[in-house]
């Protein structure tokens, strides 16, 4: 991908459109039938509502176009999404992936949750796997009753994204993360791991959309890290709190060690000079204070998740704690073991490393064997954002997708691991495969458990796309079931009932 001279990083004047016609991020007045405060609300009932993407979906005879399922909560039915779909931009293509990604924040702010899409394999004017990003609006009678969707591609509209040209492999939405940040706004971060600039190829940059501003950054924007260079992919990975912003490049060389990988910490404070987040630092595991050595092919960087973190004695969730995944790293028990670092951010832009996170730590379950993979899909979660953080609420879920369960014979079955990001990581750690807390099935031939996680409020949310058709689907399990041997019942969403389709290729692949 190119970028026009002299435009990269431009900020959107407060009175454009974010894409033609379309309004910027700005907060709007609350819809009648729309009420806040609920996780992934898209009717606004009160209700918490699921979206399961299967990006490898045909659609109309297109082999892996993609599609996104949406279930309502409190039994009010089921819909489908796809370029196929009416409302949607777009056409249904074979290898869109449409699903790929996925997000949710209230874009609008009338009360109802909304949905952003990423199809980072889209065919954008001729250009193939340029990608695209799409917000499905929320509503009273659910997503596409509100608003047109909003479509988003560069080249498009105004500001940094329109500025951006669309070319062959930008991967434009490979990854996606939105919320509000701490003053309430509502924010977009949109990674664009393949995106191209002077003659490097593949270097990547990211673009950060928050009210009037669309701008965009990358190694080559002032006082960030690093240089640009063929194969960084930036953005491959990307995660927020409402105070800080966490950007994976797992391609980074680190001197002559390629895919050594590398992440970069960001400020949703905006510099005057540019109107662009504030650098605050770039870390590799030759920076000071980060345990290991950078290693080709480590991949730092691979995988993200960030939450809200409150000290002790402070009155708000001042900081932010940031879980790195490194699933390429080499342990002692293994090469591509992986592991994952977590990091602290504070309020005033200091980062640290917290833990070091692998299967050879005292306490955490197993052995890091080879091709485990530990770390190559994260999530995270403050189930009390209101209160300080503690072992109890701040939870680290690690997706091991490479694991072997040889008791069950399971060569690739994978597993998934749950420590603390305060404190110890092994003082409670807790390991989950299929069998155990509700989680049905038994432990398979490359089922690759671990693959799809999302850590809400009250449930871990597990996605099982591949193994037998009988098992697959999608189970919310209560966290009181694995932090404190509660026996809620676990959530299920599956193909072919509660009003989803059956069949599908990988259903379940990504949720939110």
């Amino acid at each position: 991908m190119r970028v026009r001279t002299g435009m990269l990083g431009l900020a959107l004047a407060a009175a454009l459109a974010l894409s033609g016609g379309a309004p910027p991020l700005v907060p709007g007045a609350a819809a009648a039938g729309c009420t806040a405060g609920t996780e992934s609300d898209f009717n606004g009932d009160g209700a918490r509502d699921i979206a399961v993407a299967d990006p490898e979906a045909a659609v109309s005879g297109a082999a892996e176009a993609g599609a996104v399922h949406v279930v309502y909560g409190g039994g009010r039915g089921a819909e489908t999404f796809s370029q196929g779909s009416g409302g949607v931009p777009g056409t249904a293509e074979a290898g869109d992936r449409y699903g790929h990604a996925l997000a949710t924040f209230d874009h609008n702010g009338d009360g109802c949750t909304d949905l952003v899409v990423g199809s980072p394999y889209e065919d954008v004017e001729g250009h193939a796997d340029a990608g695209s990003v799409q917000i499905l609006y929320g509503s009273p009678t659910g997503l596409g009753g509100g608003p047109a969707a909003l479509d988003l591609h560069q080249g498009k509209g105004s500001g940094n994204i329109a500025a951006c040209v669309a070319e062959a492999e930008d991967w434009f939405g490979y990854a996606v993360a939105a919320g509000e940040t701490a003053s309430g706004e509502p924010y977009l971060v949109i990674g664009v791991p393949g995106e191209g600039y002077a003659e490097q190829e593949r270097i990547g940059m990211l673009h950060y959309l928050r009210g009037s501003v669309n701008v965009g950054v990358n190694q080559d924007s002032d006082a960030v890290p690093g240089t640009v260079e063929t194969d960084d992919r930036f953005g491959y990975a990307v995660a927020a709190s409402p105070r800080h912003i966490a950007v994976g490049g797992p391609g980074e060389a680190i001197g002559e060690r390629t895919f050594s990988g590398g992440v970069w910490i960001f400020g949703h404070t905006l510099r005057s000079s540019d109107d662009k987040p504030t650098p605050l630092a770039g870390i590799d595991q030759d920076s000071d204070g980060v345990n290991g050595g950078s290693e080709t092919g480590d991949r730092m960087g691979a995988s993200l998740a960030a939450v809200p973190y409150r000290p002790s004695g402070a009155s708000s969730a001042t900081d932010s704690l940031i879980a790195v995944g490194l699933p390429g790293e080499d342990t002692w028990t293994g090469e591509d073991a992986g592991r994952v670092v977590t990091l602290r951010v504070t309020g005033s832009g200091g980062v640290s490393q917290v833990a070091d996170i692998h299967q050879g730590v005292t306490g955490v379950e197993g052995v890091g064997e080879d091709g485990d993979y530990f770390g190559q899909h994260l999530t995270a979660v403050n189930t009390a954002p209101g209160s300080a953080s503690t072992a109890q609420n701040v939870l680290l879920v690690v997706g091991i997708p490479g694991e072997d369960i040889e008791a069950a014979g399971g060569k690739d079955s994978g597993g998934v691991q749950i420590v603390p990001l305060v404190g110890v990581p092994g003082t409670s750690d807790v390991w989950l495969e299929q069998g155990r807390f509700g989680l049905p099935g038994r432990p398979g031939v490359q089922e690759y458990l671990g693959t799809s996680l999302w850590a809400s409020r009250h449930q871990l949310h597990v996605g099982k796309p591949y193994g037998p058709r009988a098992d697959r689907g999608v189970f919310g399990i209560p966290w009181a079931n694995l932090t404190s041997g509660g026996t809620g019942a676990v959530s299920a969403w599956r193909p072919g009932e509660g009003g989803v389709p059956a069949g599908g290729r990988a259903f379940g692949a990504v949720v939110r």
